[in-house]
C-alpha cells in the first residue's frame, strides 16, 4: 500500500492502513467524493490535514477509485533533475522565449513567473505545467516539473518521456 508503511501510518495516526480502510468501508466512503472523505477523517477521527489526504488517496487507490498519478483534476506527470548550474542560468533558459524555443519545442503561455523560483505555464493543449527551481549551493540546483490535468495514465507516460528529453536538451545548453 503506497510508499508509506502501515507501521509509519499507525505511528502518526494511531491506526494502520488495514484499520483505516476498514473504518472507511464501514462508513461507506467508497461512494463519497474525495473532499467529503478527507473532511470526515478530520472531523470524525481527528486525522491531521496531510494524513487525511494521504489516507483518502490510498483508500481510493486500494478500492480502484483512483489510479496512480491520478488527482482530482486529472492525471499528473512529475520529474525532478539535479543540474550542475546556478539557478539563475537555468531559470533564464526557461524565462527567455528565444532560449526556451531552442530546447523546448513548444510555445507555452507563461501565466506567472517568480524569478529563480517558479514558473507557471499553460501548455498549448490547455494543461498546466509548474516548474520549480531549488538552489543546492552556488553551482547546483534541483529542477522539478509537474505537468497536470492530463487525460489519462498513457498521457502521464508520454509527458514523462517528453520532459525527460526536453530537460536533457536544456542541460546540453548549460555552460
Amino acid at each position: 500500500m503506497g510508499t508509506i508503511s502501515s507501521d509509519a501510518v499507525k505511528a502518526k495516526t494511531g491506526k494502520g492502513w488495514d484499520d483505516w480502510f476498514a473504518i472507511l468501508d464501514r462508513a461507506g466512503a467508497a461512494h463519497w467524493p474525495h473532499k467529503e472523505t478527507a473532511a470526515w477523517l478530520g472531523s470524525t477521527h481527528g486525522a491531521p490535514p496531510w494524513w487525511r489526504q494521504m489516507i483518502t488517496v490510498e483508500y481510493e487507490r486500494a478500492r480502484g477509485l483512483r489510479e496512480v498519478h491520478q488527482k482530482t483534476g486529472g492525471f499528473s506527470a512529475s520529474i525532478s533533475r539535479t543540474l550542475i548550474a546556478p539557478v539563475g542560468n537555468v531559470y533564464a533558459l526557461w524565462a527567455d522565449p528565444k532560449q526556451r524555443n531552442k530546447w523546448l519545442g513548444a510555445e507555452p503561455t507563461i501565466r506567472k513567473a517568480t524569478e529563480d523560483r517558479s514558473i507557471r505555464i499553460t501548455w498549448p493543449d490547455g494543461t498546466n505545467v509548474d516548474v520549480m527551481f531549488y538552489p543546492k549551493g552556488e553551482l547546483k540546483m534541483q529542477l522539478t516539473v509537474e505537468h497536470a490535468r492530463l487525460a489519462d495514465a498513457a498521457a502521464v507516460e508520454s509527458q514523462k518521456a517528453f520532459w525527460s528529453a526536453a530537460i536533457a536538451r536544456l542541460k546540453a545548453l548549460l555552460p
